[in-house]
């Protein structure tokens, strides 16, 4: 751009940016002992204030590296923490090329259209679901905004120009359902205290009987259903609500039947977890986050609808700024966003390059390494599973060394020093009132040393935490 060159010719900046992503991937081949502290030069360069002049870009480069790599990068195969995602290769590519473009998916794009309602159909035949519709979002929140949006539109037509005009209305979610779905509750002005914390059974599922008598105790008390939001991986503990009951409560009741597989709907694809998701193809819509367990860079989320036309009842408009040419709808007539990046092209470069196959057996590797985990845990008398049969690769459990009277603290402080120490990372997470250690493998880079070091260093520092409290 006029006015703003580089001091450095293109090809080298390049050059040196390639250099960097080369050394990041090399990087992530293999875990590495410990996480970098803040480098000293980099902290005086953070402590400063706006740069009135300029800095080699060269220099600059070389310092945001160095600040990503002593950052936190879920990309690690020993990144247990969350739901990370795996920042796959050529994704990173899409991102470049993306940005270099830099296509406004707003309106009519060229062929970047045509990319994008490709990568679409796709993501719902990987899936199992019949979608005619949908977008690429920022991930699960917009995602479960946007599905959640039209079904209210579908419940209570017209509401977009009435309000609800006194109207009382409901959600109906697993007790251990995403936030994101309270949320959604709460900008769409349903109100978080009409969202039904449905009852979930020993599995960890919502109960359909429970739904359907939520839904029908609103009823008679003059309140509409807007959805039933079925979660395909809790976040919590990866547990799958029964979709097909589920959609026998909703279809006879006309209620809308949403899929929130943020995490865990890719495991839908692979052989050995298929049957957990029996039904998928008879719900309304459906949430992918392809930068969770489709390992994709973020942001990458994927909503699905079974008829586009749900979408544009809840989003079309008519501006003077943004003309309908010749009847044709415009992609912000399908979303909330405006301005909205061309996230389909990593999915759709990364199917193309990998091939749906690999993602499915790497789904399924991850799966049985989270059953090795599990294994492993039973193995250990000083550790109990808090969960009894992980469904997806989400595997909480804790250190339970004898004569520890705390329990609870023993493993928050075993956490914080497994960050600490950062061999392996973990978060912590509290399930029936048990604080514990959640482990969740998205990566397909992790391998079974990658997981047998978990156990390793978790027996290790629990260990030594629970040596120093007996004696203090």
């Amino acid at each position: 751009m006029p006015g703003l060159p580089l001091d450095a010719p293109r090809t080298d900046a390049l050059r040196r940016a390639a250099d960097h992503i080369a050394d990041a991937w090399t990087s992530f081949d293999h875990a590495r002992d410990g996480q970098p502290l803040l480098d000293d030069a980099l902290a005086r360069v953070l402590a400063g204030g706006l740069p009135e002049q300029p800095t080699s870009v060269l220099t600059a480069l070389d310092d945001a590296a160095q600040a990503l790599d002593e950052s936190l990068a879920p990309a690690r195969p020993r990144y247990f923490a969350f739901v990370g995602s795996s920042g796959l290769e050529v994704g990173v590519l899409a991102d470049a090329l993306a940005s270099a473009y830099d296509v406004n998916l707003a309106t009519h794009a060229g062929v970047a259209d045509l990319v994008e309602r490709q990568a679409l159909d796709w993501v719902g035949r990987f899936i199992g679901f019949p979608a005619s519709g949908g977008a690429f979002t920022s991930g699960g929140m917009i995602s479960n905004l946007t599905a959640l949006t039209a079904a209210r539109e579908m419940a209570l037509p017209a509401i977009r120009d009435t309000g609800y005009a006194g109207r009382a209305a409901a959600l109906y979610c697993s007790a251990e359902a995403h936030y994101s779905v309270r949320r959604a509750a709460e900008v769409l002005g349903i109100g978080a205290a009409f969202v039904r914390a449905v009852p979930i059974d020993g599995a960890r599922r919502m109960i359909a009987a429970e739904a359907a008598a939520a839904i029908d105790r609103d009823v008679a008390d003059g309140i509409t259903p807007i959805a039933v939001v079925a979660t395909a991986g809790t976040t919590l503990t990866g547990a799958v609500d029964p979709i097909a009951e589920l959609a026998d409560v909703c279809v006879p009741r006309r209620v809308w039947l949403h899929v929130d597989g943020a995490y865990g709907l890719p495991a839908a694809a692979a052989p050995t977890t298929r049957g957990l998701f029996a039904g998928l193809e008879r719900a309304d819509s459906v949430v992918v986050d392809a930068h969770k367990w489709l390992y994709l860079p973020k942001a990458c989320g994927v909503v699905l609808v079974r008829e586009r036309s749900a979408l544009e009842r809840a989003f079309v408009h008519d501006e003077a700024y943004m003309l309908h040419g010749e009847d044709e709808l415009n992609a912000v007539d399908r979303t909330l966003e405006y301005s909205r990046p061309f996230r389909a092209l990593k999915l759709w470069l990364a199917f193309r390059v990998h091939g749906a196959a690999a993602f499915r057996d790497a789904i399924a590797d991850n799966v049985a390494l989270a059953r090795r985990l599990a294994d492993a845990v039973r193995a250990q008398p000083e550790l109990e599973l808090v969960v009894p049969e992980p469904q997806l690769s989400t595997v909480p459990f804790r250190h339970v060394p004898p004569g520890i009277d705390d329990l609870d603290g023993h493993n928050l402080a075993l956490v914080e020093a497994l960050q600490h120490d950062s061999r392996v990372y973990v978060s912590s997470a509290e399930i029936d009132g048990l604080v514990c250690l959640r482990p969740c493998i998205v990566n397909y880079r992790t391998t079974a040393e990658d997981v047998d070091a978990l156990i390793e260093v978790t027996l290790e520092l629990g260990r030594e935490l629970a040596g120093a409290t007996r004696t203090s």
